[in-house]
């Protein structure tokens, strides 16, 4: 465990180091980019239309039932904010994204494309793992945000259509603005930028760290997975804590 978190660090530190060098891989991470946010756009809005209708339907017919109908509106709208859209983003992101970062890199560790890199002087951190990265780091976010929007709008229609909920939706757009405030959503956003860097780093540490056969390109992807998913939910506790402890 030490072993391993100290090669994620480890990674994560060059990386870093490595980033003024993004202005020369531009044009490969506008491309990662485009197939990041292209390969998840569609599954993002449909997880994030219904799940903000399922929050209305579970909490509105309660609530309108005790008075406290402008509490839906607010409970759809943080929920979606500060927990249930950077969340499910970035498991979403680790699931099809970050396993097909690992599978490519595995794929190159196994058929020495890498080793071939190293021979003709070129760091597979600056030409493979930043990219990916950068282009992550600005996906998630993005995503994130529009997720948080189609879940409000989600929870709205769910809001207006359901008779046991029946507000109209400028009723209940008016009481998540009067819930929701820019502080809030910035903490879905600097969420959805940690994580976005631990998927990245963690995805690529699978690849370059792939032994054996194609066999265990399979093998290292699902491990990419899992403990990609293991560091978000540990590291969304730890962030919550401290905005908690800020506030």
């Amino acid at each position: 465990m030490i072993r391993y978190t100290s090669e994620i660090v480890s990674l994560g530190l060059q990386t870093l180091q490595a980033w003024p060098e993004m202005w020369h891989h531009r044009r490969k991470v506008i491309q990662c980019f485009y197939d990041m946010a292209n390969a998840s756009l569609l599954m993002s809005c449909v997880l994030s239309f219904f799940i903000g209708g399922v929050l209305a339907l579970q909490s509105g017919p309660v609530l309108v039932e005790r008075g406290l109908s402008f509490v839906v509106g607010q409970l759809v709208g943080l929920s979606m904010c500060k927990e249930l859209a950077p969340v499910m983003m970035a498991i979403l992101m680790a699931g099809r994204i970050g396993s097909a970062i690992t599978a490519e890199l595995g794929s190159m560790k196994v058929y020495q494309e890498i080793d071939a890199l190293w021979t003709m002087k070129i760091n597979p951190i600056h030409y493979l793992v930043l990219p990916r990265v950068a282009a992550i780091l600005c996906a998630l976010p993005l995503l994130v945000l529009f997720s948080i929007l189609v879940g409000w709008m989600g929870g709205g229609l769910v809001s207006w259509l359901n008779q046991e909920i029946g507000l109209s939706l400028q009723a209940y757009f008016s009481h998540l603005k009067a819930g929701i405030s820019l502080q809030d959503l910035a903490q879905g956003i600097t969420k959805s930028i940690f994580f976005a860097m631990l998927i990245g780093i963690v995805s690529c540490h699978h690849g370059l760290q792939t032994k054996g056969g194609p066999r265990s390109i399979g093998r290292s992807v699902t491990q990419s997975v899992v403990q990609s998913i293991v560091c978000i939910l540990i590291s969304d506790y730890a962030i919550t804590r401290i905005f908690v402890w800020i506030e």
